[in-house]
């Protein structure tokens, strides 16, 4: 079901689009947390290190592709938003061409640098050749991993939230069932759920394949379109190129945190990765948020409906910040109940616990900042989302968590606080630059009037 993104009352369109999104970010994390729930009760600890370090690295590269994916969405956003329907076929296929491309280069850098990769990391040794097995596992699988991705960002372009709900659920089942019989029965520990991830994606991108065949789209598109098209790939690529390499950099900024985290202990590294996964759930509204924004305001954009775009942005960060105050309340007062579901040991439990009162705080400030970066790349203004992005990581993020981790005795809490730090100065930084596009649209309108009084 397509939603019209540029009619009728904004705050029930939104919400009607927004949902399915969420619930297929509520199935991703689920997705994901299952791996070291079933790890965390059938596995020890060197398990749970291995199976946290891994999906942190495959959760930043998928990431980099799920972000330059949002290229797609918004090109093809503008483009049905302005009525230019008939171009969808041509950018679907000059998209798949491309991310053909990005996925076999990914498949070769994981597999055959994992262990480098994993010793950049500093992996602790006990987990380090699980670690290495986990990423080479999931690193073959990478293009059914971009396929996976690269079709839920398609339908969101089209304004269809509720197909990659669909084929998210598949995977998310696939992957549990998956988990208990290589984990639970099998003992394969990291290996297996790794398997179990490629497995589930395998299952989603071929039930995807079916759904598509069985759905009318609102252009025509066969095989053939699937070529190289430097013009719409370039267009693709303008969109998208800034939001993956922010998006890697903040995730490159959260994986330094990590490797300072895994010099300290064991421990403190499994207590992190588990916080790391509770984290992605009490995040799930303003990432749900931020995927809309994007879609809503790419078509109004496209459909010069810039004035219902800017009231999108107010309901989106209203209703999400109810939800960041609940989370907060969660994740500050009652860690170790979220850390327990991914970890039975005290020890880990208490880390995990102190690392994520830090991120509750987060909380609050990410439903400011995660609506407004996805109102700026729907705007097109991925530069911008770029350069807040790398200033927020690698100005602010990463230097006060090294500083902190220098303090003794070490608390995880005080580390964890250089993500608050960086919210804060990102979302200073997004109300500048929402004041300076108002100015330059404003001034943009006067230089119009001008020109057309001058013309009559």
């Amino acid at each position: 079901m397509r939603n019209q993104l540029t009619e009728g009352k904004i705050f029930p369109v939104l919400i009607r689009f927004a949902v399915p999104v969420f619930l297929a970010l509520l199935l991703q994390a689920l997705y994901g947390a299952a791996d070291l729930i079933i790890v965390g009760r059938f596995a020890d600890a060197a398990s749970v290190s291995a199976v946290s370090n891994g999906a942190q690295i495959m959760t930043t590269l998928t990431n980099l592709i799920s972000s330059f994916a949002m290229g797609t969405t918004i090109f093809l956003g503008m483009i049905i938003g302005q009525g230019r329907k008939k171009e969808g076929g041509p950018i679907i296929g000059a998209s798949i061409f491309q991310f053909i491309l990005i996925g076999i280069a990914f498949t070769l850098i994981t597999v055959l640098a994992a262990p480098q990769i994993a010793g950049i990391m500093q992996a602790p040794e006990e987990a380090f050749p699980m670690t290495v097995a986990y990423l080479r596992i999931c690193g073959a699988g990478f293009l059914v991993i971009i396929a996976y991705n690269l079709i839920g960002s398609i339908f969101r372009g089209m304004g269809d939230s509720r197909t990659p709900l669909i084929t998210v659920a598949i995977a998310c089942v696939c992957n549990i069932f998956g988990d208990l019989l290589l984990v639970g029965v099998f003992g394969l520990g990291a290996a297996g759920a790794a398997a179990a991830t490629v497995f589930a994606q395998v299952v989603s991108v071929i039930a995807s394949v079916f759904m598509i065949k069985r759905q009318k789209l609102p252009f025509t598109f066969d095989r053939q379109m699937i070529r190289w098209n430097s013009g719409y790939i370039s267009k693709i690529t303008r969109l998208g190129l800034p939001i993956a390499l922010q998006d890697l950099l903040v995730g490159i900024s959260f994986l330094i945190i990590l490797a300072i985290v895994n010099s300290i202990s064991l421990t403190a590294s499994a207590g992190v990765g588990a916080a790391e996964k509770v984290c992605t759930f009490i995040m799930l509204v303003p990432s749900a948020f931020m995927q809309s924004m994007s879609a809503f305001v790419a078509q109004n954009r496209g459909a010069g409906r810039m004035d219902r775009a800017s009231r999108a942005l107010l309901s989106g960060i209203l209703v999400s910040e109810m939800f960041g105050v609940c989370m907060f309340y969660l994740g500050f007062f009652h860690g170790d109940l979220l850390i327990g579901l991914f970890s039975s040991e005290q020890a880990v439990i208490s880390a995990g616990a102190d690392y994520l009162k830090s991120y509750a705080i987060d909380c609050m400030l990410t439903s400011f900042l995660f609506c407004f970066i996805g109102y700026f790349n729907g705007c097109g203004e991925t530069k911008f989302v770029m350069a807040q992005g790398i200033i927020g990581a690698f100005g602010v993020r990463v230097p006060v968590s090294w500083f902190m981790s220098r303090i003794v005795p070490v608390s995880l809490f005080r580390i964890g606080l250089a993500t608050p730090c960086s919210s804060s100065v990102q979302i200073l930084l997004s109300f500048i630059w929402l004041a300076y596009m108002k100015k330059r649209e404003k001034r943009n309108n006067n230089y119009g009037s001008i020109g057309r009084t001058e013309n009559s």
